[in-house]
């Protein structure tokens, strides 16, 4: 695996040995020493084009967990303001010692963009690309609904089902979590007002429902909430925030059923949300601090998953580059 770009990309066993690795990652946070060497001597910028909180400080924590030398990058107040082309940007990253670029892009598919161009010999990690995906979000979301349903590590989510609720048409979470909940063996079905989902939707592995409750009849064991994404619309996709909650909201009303649900434990169905929450929109607040919500488990596991990315990807690099240069040696001396 050279980069990291979608989650259509990974294969079953690609996604669980991403999984599997985060498991042993998720140990070092219980350590004194909450450190690695693994990758002592290496760089990772975060180049972001769009504003982040949760993903840009996990990433940060992540690298710097395996001792990874970290740059912080904002397109704002940099030289991309003044005209800077993303090529220019990012061989100039390269010229000062970068090896992995985690990108956050308002483009859909600039990272694959960056990763096929040839501009850089650096690792590529797709943190978020407009509208398209964001494949360590969906990883975290796996591994939190994994340490629920399964028995750990070499374990997939077959014959879980999933409810992923809201703006599928602007969610790049829903995008990577509807390919890679498929590959694990999840039965995923969809929720969103017709005006919310993207065009071409029949042709993805889910189940389309247009009522929550109807929905919620099917016994879920997961109901993953999204942000209504209120920046990316540009007219009315529903009637107002009154009606959204009351059609495709998770209200008290519907957080009673998911307690209800058969959840991995016996004790609900869990709740989850990539953050950040709007509470009162998708979202009541009785749910939101429920204690079937899990996103604090998210959060935690989003720097174990992302420790586990970089560390395949930089440490498989740097094997490589190690194994060329002992075949170029005169003699075989290693």
């Amino acid at each position: 695996m050279r980069h990291l770009l979608s989650t259509a990309d990974l294969s079953h066993a690609d996604a669980l040995r991403i999984l599997d690795t985060a498991e042993e990652m998720a140990g070092v946070a219980t350590r004194e020493v909450k450190k690695l060497p693994t990758l002592r001597g290496r760089t990772v910028v975060n180049l972001f084009f769009e504003d982040s909180t949760r993903t840009r400080i996990s990433f940060e924590a992540a690298a710097k967990r395996l001792s990874a030398d970290v740059m912080n990058f904002s397109a704002k107040g940099s030289s991309v303001s003044k005209g800077e082309s993303l090529k220019d940007t990012v061989q100039t990253l390269e010229a000062i010692g970068a090896d992995a670029i985690v990108m956050r892009h308002w483009a859909s598919g600039a990272a694959a963009q960056l990763a096929e161009s040839g501009w850089t010999d650096c690792a590529v990690i797709n943190a978020g690309d407009g509208t398209h995906e964001h494949p360590t979000q969906a990883l975290l979301d796996a591994l939190t609904l994994r340490r629920g349903w399964a028995e750990g590590r070499g374990t997939d989510l077959s014959g879980m089902r999933v409810l992923i609720v809201g703006d599928i048409l602007h969610s790049r979470v829903a995008r990577s979590g509807v390919w890679l909940l498929s590959t694990l063996g999840a039965e995923v079905g969809l929720v969103a007002p017709p005006t919310l989902l993207p065009v071409g939707v029949e042709q993805w592995p889910v189940t389309v429902h247009y009522s929550f409750d109807e929905a919620l009849a099917t016994d879920p064991h997961a109901v993953m909430m999204l942000r209504v994404q209120a920046e990316r619309m540009g007219g009315s996709f529903f009637p107002s925030p009154a009606e959204y909650i009351r059609r495709w909201g998770l209200t008290d009303g519907r957080l009673a059923v998911v307690q209800g649900l058969d959840g991995p434990a016996g004790a609900g169905g869990m709740i989850l949300h990539p953050g950040p929450m709007n509470r009162g929109v998708e979202i009541s607040a009785a749910a939101a601090d429920s204690p079937l919500n899990r996103v604090l488990d998210q959060v935690s596991h989003g720097v174990s998953v992302r420790m586990a990315v970089l560390h395949l990807l930089l440490s498989a690099d740097r094997s490589a580059a190690a194994e060329k240069t002992t075949m170029t040696i005169p003699g075989g001396i290693a």
